[in-house]
């Protein structure tokens, strides 16, 4: 990879944390010529930007419809560069966060090693997106943004006469001039590219008996949650969650301050946040088996809910890559039905290009793990890597086999379990391939995965275990509905023993 071929400029597509510390660890090389990060918003933060707006149209919910079909590529000028009229299409841009979002992963697992968060060990939403900002700007690397700039294609390019290196990329991009009024369409060729663009951009709500009927009949009824920002909206109402993952918890727990009780949630299974009996105020049901033209909504067990006014769908995203030219590389860079990148290798790398690379999409150790993938393709492209990839033959049978096992686990192929050691022995190969910097000082070196660290994930969660008492509450986290139903003033988090931990 690296050590084979010469890379001098790489593109970073995307400015939130995975695409901050890959711009450090590139710059820390002291070898790249070029480097340029593209970030479609007006700041960097990524997925931490709060939009108070969330935008004044509705998203358009298209039931089991995945991002190839939602988020589509747009139509590229004939000739560039190029100016047109501003595009009108959704882009999904805006991101999910909601007032009172907090971390749920300790400070120090959701920092990297050479800068410590502000405060912690949770913290509202605004100190990451404040920290991701500073951290561009404490490695010197807010030089290399590119803002308010949208990479609409990626296209890898015929090889070229010079020996040693790989095909180039070519990216397209489009600018909105403010001035102008118009979209501004032009192309920048690297030697290499990092996909850095995260992936809670797209929402997924799945299909449903009735939903699609019922979402025309009753416009405005049916939402996902990544416009929520308040509960205030919603008080009075009578108010449906479909999910019981992060969001889900949350978001039901603000209504109960707000919204008609009880506020229903309906849950495919136990999460590792519930008790054996559902807290005060609110009502579970299992899934949803139907919606009728009536809007009557039945659920799995036969039971129903009449003149719901609210259905918030806390079922999250699928990641999109609508600048993937498919055409042009040979392949989709997606498997929706297997939930994975193709031919990849290490959650990081790809096998078939060796100056393309991927970083923050596994469900790891959050910022930390970043740090390890981009320090790891640093080096990588650099040439100064300590160990070289394996043969392609063998990260295809690591794809193969780790396919085969997470389907037969009903696992997803990208989560990358605490409990089992799985992330050190993940982390650890990231740490094996990039090394030590060099003697005199170029390159981040990897961080230790130090005893502080590994009992903070361990101890502290910002969710209490269960207590399995009847009427008592059983996930109390740190919104502002738990506040306004006197929970214990220590309730914005928990310290809990190994026993407890269930990732």
């Amino acid at each position: 990879m690296g050590g084979q071929k010469i890379i001098k400029s790489v593109a970073i597509i995307g400015a939130g944390p995975a695409g901050a510390v890959t711009a450090a660890a590139f710059e820390a090389e002291k070898y790249f010529d070029h480097i340029r990060v593209f970030e479609r918003r007006e700041t960097a933060g990524g997925t931490w930007i709060y939009d108070r707006d969330p935008g004044s149209v509705p998203l358009h919910l298209r039931p089991g419809k995945l991002p190839l079909d939602i988020d589509p590529p747009l139509d590229l000028p004939d000739r560039l560069p190029a100016i047109t009229a501003p595009s009108q299409q959704e882009r999904f841009s805006k991101t999910p966060v909601y007032e009172s979002l907090m971390t749920n992963v300790p400070d120090i697992a959701m920092s990297f090693s050479d800068l410590k968060f502000a405060y912690g060990p949770f913290a509202p939403h605004y100190i990451p997106r404040q920290y991701v900002e500073n951290y561009f700007s404490s490695h010197h690397a807010d030089d290399f943004l590119v803002l308010n700039t949208t990479v609409e294609d990626l296209s890898r390019q015929p090889p070229t006469a010079t020996a040693g290196r790989s095909p180039p990329w070519k990216l397209t991009l489009r600018q909105y001039d403010p001035l102008r009024k118009a979209d501004v369409w032009w192309e920048e060729t690297f030697d290499a590219v990092v996909l850095a663009n995260g992936h809670y951009s797209v929402p997924y709500v799945p299909r449903v008996k009735g939903l699609d009927e019922y979402i025309q009949r009753f416009p405005g009824r049916v939402t996902h949650s990544k416009p929520y920002r308040s509960p205030l909206p919603y008080s009075g109402k009578k108010v449906l969650v479909i999910g019981n993952s992060a969001s889900g918890i949350d978001i039901t727990k603000e209504l109960l301050g707000s919204a008609q009780l009880p506020v229903y949630q309906s849950r495919r299974s136990k999460s590792r946040w519930d008790g054996d009996t559902a807290p005060d105020g609110i009502e579970w049901k299992p899934i949803i088996e139907e919606y009728r033209s009536d809007g009557r909504i039945v659920f799995a067990d036969g039971t129903y809910l009449d003149d719901v006014d609210h259905v918030i769908y806390c079922t999250g995203y699928l990641p999109s890559f609508p600048f993937w030219n498919e055409k042009a590389n040979g392949r989709p860079l997606w498997d929706y039905a297997s939930q994975k990148i193709v031919k990849g290798y290490w959650h990081t790398f790809f096998q078939d290009f060796e100056n393309l690379g991927i970083v923050g999409l596994p469900r790891a150790l959050t910022f930390r793990s970043f740090e390890y993938q981009a320090i790891a393709l640093a080096r990588l492209f650099s040439g100064r890597a300590s160990a070289q990839l394996p043969q392609v033959q063998e990260q295809e049978r690591w794809e193969r086999e780790r396919e085969a096992r997470t389907k037969r686990d009903r696992k997803r192929f990208h989560d990358i379990p605490w409990e089992t050691g799985e992330n050190l022995k993940y982390l650890g190969g990231l740490f094996d391939i990039a090394g030590l910097g060099t003697l005199t000082g170029e390159g981040m070196i990897p961080p230790v995965l130090s005893k502080e660290l590994i009992w903070a994930y361990e101890n502290l969660r910002r969710y209490k275990p269960p207590t399995n008492d009847k009427g008592g509450d059983h996930s109390r986290g740190g919104s502002k509905a738990s506040e306004q139903k006197g929970e214990d003033e220590d309730g914005d988090w928990a310290m809990v023993g190994p026993d407890s931990i269930s990732l």
